[in-house]
């Protein structure tokens, strides 16, 4: 999740608060792919898995958490990832995960990516 899904959304959030003039769309278009590539395995990997590494949830899932969060925002997974979603949903129903994201919530605005964070963490709990 770090590297596979936390750096490519971080390159892709990075070329948009960047001037025009000096951004990387060449960069982001790649960053996309490996998106892409990396929700392929994930994908097929939470299909037979309730947590990232087995069945206890473990740190690997607190590494998802935000990687996912953000990354649904940069490069939406929700609607053509069913196993990848739900693994994200189970993590969402978490009340360490849940106050996590209100803690937050104050921040989301300096998220360039604001507008595509879903309707249903934007609003209190």
């Amino acid at each position: 999740f770090d590297l596979y899904v936390s750096t490519p959304m971080q390159k892709i959030v990075t070329d948009r608060i960047r001037p025009q003039e000096r951004g990387d769309p060449h960069g982001a278009e790649e960053a996309h792919a490996m998106l892409h590539t990396a929700y392929g395995v994930i994908e097929r990997r939470m299909a037979e898995r309730t947590w990232a590494a087995g069945e206890n949830f473990s740190m690997a899932d607190c590494a998802a958490g935000p990687a996912l969060f953000y990354a649904e925002a940069v490069h939406p997974f929700s609607g053509t990832h069913k196993n990848m979603t739900a693994y994200f949903d189970r993590l969402t129903e978490r009340p360490s995960f849940r106050r996590t994201l209100e803690e937050a919530r104050p921040y989301f605005d300096l998220f360039p990516y604001r507008e595509n964070i879903p309707e249903r963490f934007l609003r209190q709990q």
